[in-house]
């Protein structure tokens, strides 16, 4: 009987060692993870999803800690200031700011610096000289690219309408500047209005209506998010316009791709936010670490169509992985 009590005994202690043991590593490699915060505008909506899941592929690959953190809607300026200022609070390694606001975010930016936190900026500038880099798309370009096509579908002569999405963020006045820079070459081209949805698909689905009924020989409109373009889409397409009223929209959610096969959008400015979000998460790694690195990282942007859409270097683009 006391042989078996030793050997219980000892049984016991060792399964306590090597849980001890084990809970002692696991706390070592949580030490020596770093820690680094994701802000972004909202969070819900495909695009949003896709640019987490790029920081998250990241994240595991560099034995990083993320915290994501966004407000419920893309408006919500108050909203993402108090996150940086929770984030400030958490002291994390780095932060990745996504900013709704290009000067309303500013100062919130510059006390990160200020607490010698290293702030990256992703898919929207922020109005601060203390980001060490940003990482996304060259939004000016992808509104050239938006407009060009919609030159072509109109045949360089008509009315045209912008639904833009939120009025103080960066990439949308990059988009939009870039939009009409372009379309101001052709004289006959008329933009006969340009409205912000604030990234509601309902709102956006209201001012298309307006429009549709007071611009009855509207050509087309150029929808800037991805948010504006399923509210654009599924009206043009609930009123009977589909077709007739030529739509480019940006970034490839599941209804918006069945828009673009239902003939209803005509192309997709395409950007690449699992990209975005992988390569930001691993920059803030190497500026954690010490190490240079640019100024400004270029994702790349395309345009999309029925005719090229299943180009397989298009595919990735289109058909993401989404957790």
């Amino acid at each position: 009987m006391n042989r078996r009590m030793n050997l219980l005994l000892i049984v016991i202690l060792s399964l306590s060692f090597s849980l001890s043991s084990c809970s002692i590593q696991t706390n070592m490699m949580s030490d020596n993870m770093l820690a680094i915060d994701l802000i972004v505008k909202m969070n819900q909506g495909d695009y949003w999803n896709t640019l987490k899941s790029g920081a998250e592929a990241a994240a595991k690959e560099f034995n990083v800690k993320l915290h994501f953190l966004a407000p419920n809607h893309e408006d919500d300026i108050p909203g993402q200031i108090e996150l940086v200022n929770q984030s400030i609070q958490n002291r994390p390694d780095a932060i990745i700011l996504a900013a709704s606001d290009y000067m309303g975010l500013a100062q919130a930016t510059d006390r990160i610096a200020y607490e010698n936190i290293p702030i990256i900026s992703i898919d929207s500038e922020v109005g601060s000289a203390r980001v060490k880099t940003y990482v996304g798309t060259n939004n000016y370009e992808a509104g050239q690219l938006a407009a060009k096509r919609m030159i072509e579908l109109i045949h360089e002569s008509g009315q045209i309408a912008v639904m833009n999405f939120v009025e103080a963020a960066k990439n949308a006045n990059q988009r939009e500047e870039g939009f009409q820079d372009y379309v101001a070459r052709f004289p006959n081209v008329r933009v006969v209005d340009i409205q912000y949805s604030q990234s509601n698909q309902r709102n956006a689905e209201e001012i298309t209506r307006r429009w549709l009924a007071q611009y009855p020989s509207l050509d087309g409109i150029v929808a800037l998010n991805a948010e504006s373009s399923i509210g654009v889409g599924r009206e043009v397409q609930r009123s009977g316009h589909g077709g007739r009223v030529k739509v480019i929209a940006f970034d490839s959610p599941p209804e918006t791709m069945g828009l673009l096969q239902d003939g209803v959008v005509q192309a997709l400015v395409l950007q690449n936010p699992f990209n975005n979000g992988y390569l930001a998460v691993k920059y803030a790694v190497d500026i954690i670490e010490g190490r240079n690195v640019p100024e400004r990282i270029d994702t790349g942007v395309k345009l999309i169509d029925l005719d090229n859409m299943l180009w397989p270097e298009n595919q990735k683009l289109l058909f993401p992985f989404v957790k």
